[in-house]
């Protein structure tokens, strides 16, 4: 007996976006460009590329494309929403044995503190086992680095720091303005 590969012509796309009161337009357009560029990217390596759109608030949902980019939601941010619905459709809808899963963050790094532990158990545990990739792209205003801010270490960025997923496996990765989306993706992605 010789073991021979399945080869697996389809892929599943989560794209999970901050939406709370903190993400600004400029934000969610530096997500949108992310996301359209990931859409891409799997629909020439794939015959059939799915994408699941779920957006969060201290709350999450799957909602269409419309949806995801143009609503105009308010309240805190709790990411373990967002990754309790991936994970609840992937299992359900996406059978890791006939589907390559791929999951795409965006944020602001926002999150309640008393989330972290949840966040960083549910992403080692349950969301990165079913993927292929998983990246993180955390969004921030060009303007804070102009003004002479020093960037500091998102709650977020923490939380996936000490999760210490696989390299392989998982990225993050931070833009701040358009220019930065293309040669961010390009890391993201250079294998």
């Amino acid at each position: 007996f010789e073991p021979v590969p399945k080869p697996v012509s389809q892929a599943v796309m989560f794209c999970l976006m901050d939406t709370s009161a903190s993400m600004t337009e400029h934000m969610k357009d530096l997500a949108k460009r992310f996301f359209a560029l990931l859409y891409l990217f799997l629909k020439r390596r794939y015959q059939r590329v799915e994408v699941v759109f779920i957006r969060h608030t201290h709350l999450a949902e799957e909602v269409d494309e419309k949806a995801f980019f143009h609503s105009r939601e308010t309240g805190g941010t709790v990411v373990s929403s967002a990754l309790q619905t991936m994970h609840q459709i992937a299992t359900q809808r996406n059978r890791p044995e006939d589907w390559n899963i791929y999951g795409a963050q965006a944020s602001d790094g926002d999150n309640a503190p008393s989330d972290a532990e949840e966040t960083s158990a549910l992403l080692g545990g349950a969301v990165l086992p079913l993927c292929q990739y998983f990246a993180y792209l955390e969004v921030g205003r060009d303007e804070d680095r102009s003004l002479g801010f020093l960037p500091r270490a998102t709650e977020l960025w923490r939380t996936y720091e000490k999760a210490g997923a696989d390299p392989n496996r998982f990225a993050m990765c931070k833009v701040t303005k358009r220019t930065d989306i293309y040669p961010v993706f390009r890391k993201l992605f250079e294998r």
